[in-house]
């Protein structure tokens, strides 16, 4: 039997709720999210384990990485402190291009699935880069809040719709400018 990863755990209280970050013992981001309630830790550790293959051990680490600290000052305005963040969340090739187009997108604009698409090079793909974003992991810093559908509407988000609404006002609050990019 192969020994559980370990990864460290913290959380950070924000306007729209508690913010499970989790991180490798490199002190990349594998997993960032709203698992507070009810089966959250249970969530959690079993989105560890799809992504990774094993079981997953959750270590308490204050700010690994200065991961909080940066989110925590995301929260309060400084919006392009997640910009370089580090990230290794597990997922397909597609699924990493498709996350690595959505780190391109400019805080505070947005830009529609079909668009997404087009820039992974792959313009009939927009279901499966659907897929990709709603599987993303490490919500904000890899920030599929930041897709909408091609008339400019919101679209499902793993977070709930009340979170994305906030987390676009909050972030074209802080960078003025057209919210809709193409």
């Amino acid at each position: 039997m192969t020994d559980p990863t370990p990864f460290f755990v913290d959380h950070l209280a924000t306007p729209i709720g508690d913010l499970a970050i989790v991180a490798d013992a490199a002190g990349a981001l594998r997993a960032l999210g709203w698992y507070g309630g009810s089966g959250g830790s249970s969530r959690l550790l079993e989105e560890l384990r799809r992504q990774d293959g094993r079981a997953a051990l959750l270590e308490p680490r204050k700010n690994p990485n200065g991961l909080t600290a940066a989110l925590k000052a995301y929260f309060r305005g400084d919006v392009g402190v997640i910009d370089d963040l580090p990230v290794a969340a597990f997922g397909t090739e597609f699924q990493r291009s498709v996350w690595g187009a959505l780190r391109e997108i400019p805080c505070g604009t947005t830009v529609a699935y079909s668009d997404l698409a087009r820039r992974i090079g792959r313009p009939a793909a927009v279901r499966a880069v659907g897929l990709a974003n709603g599987s993303n992991p490490v919500a904000v810093v890899v920030p599929c809040h930041r897709v909408v559908g091609k008339d400019g509407t919101l679209t499902g988000y793993g977070g709930g719709l009340d979170r994305k609404r906030w987390l676009l006002a909050h972030e074209a609050a802080a960078r003025p400018g057209p919210l809709f990019a193409r």
